[in-house]
């Protein structure tokens, strides 16, 4: 099908090109107006030749609502507000990004050693979950051993609530809370 998609696509900008063309070309007075409108009566009123121009504009509207409503950038976006779906023979469930995100806020909650904490959710094409998580922690914390515990605590509540693998938890941190600027 992404074959005949580009076909028609293809078919499409060159049409439109040839209508800018023809249209710019009358607006200069470099084509003549009767011999545009000849050419357009013939399409129009024979009887073979009107149902050929009916049925490619037909396509073409249809080309153009499928290009301006269900573009392949707008359904990634569908799928990425979603979240994942799980599905066993009693039915579907959807976990959605935003609680997956509470889970998250929830586990790192525990930490007094963070003060802020802001997260990204990742869902690849198999269900795994990539979380990264910015961070504002307080001054003179073991960096390290903080961030192995979050990894840590993150991914076992989440296996805890929803039965979910978390593939990784990347910390970032982005600031120390009360850290003081030193300037030269």
């Amino acid at each position: 099908m992404k074959f005949l998609e580009r076909f028609a696509l293809v078919v499409y900008s060159y049409i439109i090109l040839i209508i800018a063309i023809i249209v710019s070309l009358l607006i200069f007075n470099w084509l003549d107006f009767d011999t545009v409108g000849n050419m357009i009566n013939a399409l129009l009123t024979g009887a073979i030749a009107s149902k050929i121009t009916l049925a490619v504009c037909v396509l073409f509207i249809l080309l153009s609502i499928k290009c301006i409503f269900f573009d392949e950038s707008s359904r990634e976006k569908i799928k990425d507000s979603q979240g994942i779906l799980l599905k066993n023979e009693n039915g579907e469930l959807m976990i959605s990004k935003d609680s997956i995100d509470n889970m998250v806020k929830n586990a790192v909650s525990g930490f007094e050693n963070v003060k802020e904490c802001n997260t990204k959710i990742d869902v690849n094409s198999e269900n795994h979950i990539i979380i990264t998580l910015l961070l504002v922690v307080t001054e003179n914390v073991v960096i390290k051993d903080l961030a192995s515990n979050i990894q840590t605590k993150v991914k076992e509540e989440i296996k805890k609530i929803s039965d979910l693998d978390v593939q990784e938890v990347n910390v970032k941190i982005v600031n120390l809370q009360g850290s003081k600027n030193i300037k030269e």
